[in-house]
């Protein structure tokens, strides 16, 4: 017979059946608490997400922020600036630039202005997400998306132009909404100014330019392609045997459907021992370009969608084409597929000291088909009744009966179609640069378009939009003095009546060559800073020699400053150092003496051995290989000492897009003579 349990043990498995039932509410409690925790915390991640986004948003927004500003007239006076049509619109774009004042200081700019000529209205528009100022940058447009303005490189300096910053960055302008985005590619051209682009189908092309490391400027003649769909560049590598142009800067780079037309320029020729000379280019070259749309046998299409080859042209006639000039970009005239050129300068080395320039105001068009022709675009004079008509027509230059059969054949192209409006006309045969001017006083017509014509200048921005030309700023120098316009006029080219003056220039050219007086304000610039320095180093001693007992915040503010003043200090040494290695003034010890910004130590002593071993040889009794070391000494110490200088040089020329290589490049062709020439001229 079974044993009764025990009520003691009745009550231990009813706590065992309680403790179990708790354990199993206590697990279901912690479940749905975490699982209640869980969707608090994804409703919380939710909600930061949200105001994360919402924080970007507001940032970019800031960033972007576009202010429109109407302004009373054109941008202040400049050069090297950018002048581009706007390719959905009767607008024109100007951005960037450069001035320089009346002491020599250099001033650059990176403002937006957008010129109306329907309402000859100037708007400004300023956003903080834009590129640096700048001058002798490169811009094109494209009609897509709304339309769209590419920026490329281009240059900065330091007030007094020792030392220069060159870009390598690429941005985009959306001209709807009026902001700019900066473009991010691992492959990209070297930085670079006065190079030149032209917009051909979805490509955008470059080619050439210059970059000035401190030592010496060198040219470029690379050739690369920019696809806006691809957002991709490439170098286009062309055969060792395949022709192409020198390298230059400055130059004409006109789009046409068949490809891009490139003429002139300007270049520095480096002869060992002697100094660079200024070469003005006049050569006309064709750059064919063709889309790859067919495909090869097996089915498939071409690796490279685009077909590139260079086309030299055969020199026209000299009797209808500009006298050898620089200075003088043309703008194409697309109704009529002429470029335009107006004015620029002619230099002439007549010593190694002094330059004599003639500037330009005539205007010529370049007519692209075919083999390419110049024609001579001089303005018309206005009809006249009775013997006034017969007394005006004496001062301009008559064309034998001869020339009259090649009207028609000589006009055809620009303004062809306008018998007696928009007829150019040629002179009679190749004459001498000389400068356009109106009449003397005793013959002043008050209808004479020679009176309409801009001053002479270089460097100034032109565009055509539909059939009127546009001119603005530019340079002009008289004997020594160099200054910097900012009249504004426009020409019909189909009609070539008279120029129209939008904005008249304020600046007053003084009469006959006065000498600048730049130098003697330099030298008291470098008195002045001489004085500055030796205040500089004298308040730094007795900041340093100051002790501050129980005020360590106090001492380590007052150190922290110190440091930053040595900083900026150095900054401003290597700036100065950059313009001072290519002083062609330096003495002969003082270059072999001194290392070169990317030079190595093994580079330095290689270059200068026998001048440190001839100073071991003075300060030791050493002879032979022991001679050799305690010269290699003597470098090492000189380089020590130069050693932050040098660095401080190499981070500015980084900034500028030179790697390390380039840099050596530089340091191996070694200081380099001054041209004497305006650096304008590049």
């Amino acid at each position: 017979m079974a044993k009764k349990k025990s009520g003691k043990e009745v009550n231990k498995s009813a706590n065992k059946a309680a403790k179990k039932a708790k354990a199993v509410q206590k697990v279901e409690r912690k479940e749905k608490k975490k699982a209640t925790k869980t969707k608090d915390e994804f409703d919380d991640d939710d909600q930061d997400l949200e105001s994360i986004l919402d924080k970007i948003k507001r940032e970019w927004e800031e960033a972007h922020k576009v202010t429109e500003e109407l302004v009373e007239g054109p941008p202040s006076r400049r050069a090297n600036a950018t002048l581009t049509p706007c390719p959905n619109g009767n607008h024109l774009w100007c951005i960037g630039g450069e001035f320089f004042s009346d002491d020599g200081k250099a001033h650059f700019y990176g403002d937006v202005y957008r010129y109306s000529p329907e309402k000859n209205e100037w708007r400004k528009f300023v956003s903080p997400t834009c590129p640096g100022p700048r001058s002798a940058h490169a811009v094109v447009a494209s009609p897509a998306g709304g339309g769209k303005l590419y920026l490329f490189g281009g240059e900065f300096s330091s007030l007094y132009q020792n030392s220069f910053h060159h870009y390598r960055d690429f941005w985009c302008f959306d001209i709807s909404t009026h902001t700019w985005e900066r473009i991010e590619t691992k492959v990209r051209p070297t930085a670079r100014s006065g190079h030149r682009m032209a917009m051909w189908k979805h490509y955008i092309v470059l080619f050439g330019g210059f970059y000035d490391p401190g030592i010496k400027t060198n040219y470029l003649n690379d050739l690369w392609l920019f696809d806006t769909q691809e957002y991709k560049w490439k170098q286009v590598e062309l055969k060792a045997t395949e022709r192409k142009p020198s390298p230059r800067s400055g130059f004409s780079f006109l789009p046409t459907p068949e490809g891009i037309l490139l003429h002139g320029g300007y270049c520095k020729e480096y002869v060992k021992g002697s100094r660079p000379v200024g070469v003005m280019l006049d050569d006309t070259w064709f750059l064919r370009m063709t889309l790859n749309t067919e495909t090869t046998n097996a089915g498939k299409s071409s690796a490279d969608p685009l077909t590139l080859k260079w086309e030299k042209r055969k020199k026209t006639s000299t009797a209808y084409a500009p006298s050898l000039r620089s200075g003088c970009t043309m703008a194409m005239w697309t109704a009529k597929n002429v470029g335009v050129l107006f004015g620029g300068v002619t230099d002439e080395d007549t010593s190694e000291e002094t330059m004599e320039s003639v500037f330009h105001n005539d205007l010529y068009g370049y007519h692209i088909t075919g083999n390419g022709r110049w024609t001579s675009m001089q303005l018309k004079r206005p009809k006249k009744k009775g013997g006034a008509q017969k007394k005006k027509a004496a001062a301009q230059p008559t064309r034998p009966d001869s020339e009259e059969d090649d009207d028609d054949e000589r006009d055809e192209g620009a303004g062809s179609e306008e018998d007696e409006q928009g007829k150019i006309s040629k002179p009679l045969k190749p004459s001498p640069p000389k400068v356009l001017s109106a009449p003397q006083e005793d013959e002043i017509d008050p209808d004479d378009p020679l009176l309409t014509l801009p001053t002479p200048r270089y460097n100034a921005m032109l565009a055509v939009l539909r059939n009127t030309l546009y001119i603005y700023g530019g340079i002009y120098e008289k004997g020594s003095r160099e200054y910097t316009l900012d009249d504004f006029h426009s020409l019909q080219l189909d009609k070539l009546e008279r120029y129209v003056c939008l904005k008249a220039s304020e600046i007053v050219i003084a009469e006959g060559e006065e000498e600048s007086s730049s130098d003697e304000d330099d030298d008291d610039d470098d008195d002045d800073d001489e004085d500055d320095d030796d205040r500089t180093v004298d308040d730094r001693d007795e900041t340093e020699s100051v002790t501050v007992v129980g005020e360590d915040e106090e001492k380590e503010l007052e150190v922290l400053e110190t440091i930053e003043e040595e900083k900026e200090s150095i900054r401003v040494q290597a700036a100065a150092f950059i313009g001072v290695a290519k002083d062609s003034t330096r003495s002969a010890e003082d270059v072999l003496s001194t290392p070169l910004p990317g030079e190595t130590l093994a580079m330095f002593y290689a270059r200068s051995r026998e001048y440190w071993a001839q100073k071991a040889y003075g300060t030791s009794d050493s002879r032979g290989k022991q001679l050799r070391r305690d010269g290699f000494t003597l470098a090492g110490e000189r380089y020590v000492e130069y050693k932050p200088l040098l660095e401080e040089v190499e981070r500015i020329l980084a900034e500028a897009g030179l790697d390390e290589e380039e840099m050596r490049k530089g340091a191996a062709v070694g200081p380099q003579s001054a041209s004497g020439q305006s650096r304008n001229r590049r």
